[in-house]
């Protein structure tokens, strides 16, 4: 049974297409949501893969759930055209570190396992302050304090001073937002859809948060993978510096060349001879 890799991407097209040609594959589908802030859409190509590049497209905001949408509407493309073995939610600036035929070894040997990554079991004061609270003007956050950062702080510590608390019977989880799914769990998130919109609309970051809390309280929950392990639970190397994301650069190359991970996020496109050098781990056999 065939793949499918599920691609969100708003800018880096050259990696992007980079990304693509590595998992051109037979055996694969590839489906791709371009964030509709993009004016110009990037001339994609496959030669044996499948590629549906989303008609349905989403002004992606960085902690908003807008990234949600965008993400169901790439679960409900690739799953009108499915069923797939598996379903691999990567960004457009993620890369493989192993070959087609060693991840869909990996997935056969495997297959029923969900690949999802927690980081946190249990509820924390930070989780609850994102999840259980009202957070208005989510798109117009910046990591800058602004006016809208302001009105948005202040309206948080009026729910704080009144004791507001919703979601109260939500067991929370969080972890990455890149996952590798069976057809089952695609199916459970997607009859879900209306529950995660009522729940986790103006939450903030919620897309850390809804296949975590969703599997947790699904009959698929004895498939998880690792739940110990954020990284180790999806199989990605995800480059984290302290609590900052930051892009795998050439000196992190032997670390992510012996990684047993089979995806690593993220990358850019200022070193094409490194950018070479692990798409040719992806070649290898």
């Amino acid at each position: 049974m065939k793949h499918a890799y599920l691609i969100l991407a708003h800018n880096e097209f050259a990696l992007l297409q980079t990304l693509v040609s590595c998992l051109d594959d037979e055996r694969n589908d590839i489906f791709v949501h371009i964030d509709r802030k993009v004016k110009e859409l990037p001339d994609l190509h496959c030669e044996r893969a499948g590629l549906t590049i989303l008609s349905e497209r989403v002004d992606v905001r960085w902690g908003d759930f807008s990234m949600v949408e965008a993400e169901y509407a790439l679960f409900r493309e690739a799953g009108a055209q499915g069923p797939y073995l598996y379903y691999h939610l990567l960004s457009g600036v993620d890369l493989p570190l192993k070959s087609q035929d060693y991840i869909h070894g990996f997935f056969s040997e495997r297959a029923g396992k969900e690949f999802i990554g927690y980081t946190l079991v249990d509820n924390t004061p930070e989780l609850s302050r994102r999840m259980q609270r009202w957070h208005f003007f989510p798109r117009h956050f910046s990591r800058r304090r602004n006016g809208w950062s302001a009105v948005r702080a202040l309206l948080l510590r009026i729910q704080e001073w009144l004791g507001i608390v919703r979601n109260k019977d939500v067991p929370f989880k969080k972890g990455s937002q890149w996952v590798s799914i069976t057809d089952d769990m695609l199916r459970w998130l997607l009859e879900h859809e209306r529950w995660v919109q009522k729940t986790f609309t103006h939450t903030f970051v919620p897309d850390e948060c809804v296949v975590q809390t969703l599997a947790w309280s699904s009959p698929y929950r004895k498939n998880l993978y690792d739940t110990e392990s954020d990284a180790g639970g999806c199989m990605r190397a995800i480059g984290w510096r302290g609590n900052e994301l930051e892009d795998w650069s050439a000196e992190d190359y032997g670390q992510l060349s012996s990684s047993s991970a089979l995806f690593a996020r993220k990358f850019n496109s200022l070193d094409p001879v490194f950018i070479q050098k692990i798409v040719s781990l992806s070649a290898r056999v």
